[in-house]
């Protein structure tokens, strides 16, 4: 099939248009590069042994992004392309609201008026309400506790829009849990603009000794050890993932919201330690106070992905560790050109 994925330099987007390539798939990439990098595209090339199609431009420019659609016959649609920072979301409201959501009402309008009818959307359990059951599934109750949050659900009741006034669109809303880790080569991986928001980049880079350790946020949750514990993934897990929806959108119309995770939690101390473990370093820590908004546990149901995708995860949290830190070792600075 020939796929258009937006934001597809970026982290998961790589990773999945490499999932793609090697599927025998043609990829159209739209990306502006403000927070990914060209060299992660050269590499999925190089790694796939066969070549993709880069345009870079903001994804809110309809009349560039019709002329994409109008190069060819596009079969289906990704959507990662968004602002993605919580704590920035924080910061900057509109400019989030303005980005992630003028980019999806762009895509859709183009895809309608191009008569593409398949989107697969690069959601988040961050759309899930504060104290939902665990583990959370697909109907839980829906709220956000941060503009990021609240641009993914935004986007995500367009989407269920469109498809009931479209009879023949198919969208599945993808909400990721945690993705961490990187392909097992070691060329492409997580790249964060300055610090690192999330956990395992800030791991490898302490293990790096970028940093002189890392600050675990709490450890007097109700949880085994008292830190936070969260549904981790491996990023190459996520990205077949999308394939495997992919599929399915091309059999179903309507719109469904799917999780992808492993359904099972890792408290903080638990990857530090199987960090550790799998990759004989240290990853020197202090416990700090908790994050406001911060849940003490949070994982998925997977059961809907095994019943209409028919995928599960495969890689286990040691995958996750070494494969983060071949990457980060391999690529001290990343790619090195942002």
């Amino acid at each position: 099939m020939r796929v258009l994925v937006t934001g597809g330099a970026g982290y998961v987007g790589s990773h999945t248009c490499l999932a793609l390539l090697r599927g025998g798939h043609e990829v159209i990439v739209v990306d502006d590069l403000r927070n990914a990098s060209i060299e992660a595209l050269k590499r999925v090339q190089r790694l796939a042994g066969r070549a993709l199609t880069f345009h870079q431009f903001d994804m809110r420019d309809g009349e560039r992004l019709d002329k994409v659609f109008a190069e060819g016959p596009i079969d289906c649609a990704i959507h990662f392309a968004a602002l993605k920072a919580v704590g920035e979301s924080v910061e900057k409201p509109l400019e989030y609201y303005e980005n992630n959501l003028l980019s999806t009402l762009t895509l859709c309008r183009s895809m309608l008026r191009f008569g593409v009818s398949r989107l697969i959307f690069s959601s988040s359990a961050t759309v899930y309400a504060p104290l939902s059951p665990m583990p959370v599934d697909e109907d839980a109750p829906l709220g956000c506790a941060n503009p990021y949050g609240w641009t993914k659900l935004m986007c995500e009741q367009i989407l269920r829009d469109v498809a009931h006034a479209n009879p023949s669109f198919s969208c599945v809303l993808l909400r990721y849990f945690n993705p961490i880790g990187a392909d097992s080569s070691g060329e492409i991986g997580e790249d964060p603009n300055g610090v690192p928001n999330n956990l395992m980049p800030f791991i490898t880079q302490v293990a790096l000794e970028k940093f002189k350790q890392l600050q675990v946020y709490g450890d007097d949750y109700d949880t085994l050890d008292g830190t936070g514990v969260r549904d981790y993934i491996h990023v190459s897990d996520l990205a077949r993932g999308h394939l495997a929806a992919m599929d399915y959108a091309m059999g179903h119309t309507g719109c469904v919201a799917i999780n992808l995770g492993t359904g099972r939690g890792y408290s903080v101390l638990d990857i530090i330690q199987a960090f550790e473990s799998v990759n004989g370093v240290q990853v020197p820590y202090v416990i700090g106070p908790r994050r406001p908004g911060d849940m003490a546990i949070v994982y998925a149901n997977t059961q809907r992905a095994r019943e209409l995708l028919g995928w599960e995860t495969e890689l286990n949290i040691e995958d996750m560790c070494r494969d983060a830190w071949r990457w980060q070792k391999r690529n001290p600075a990343g790619y090195g050109d942002k």
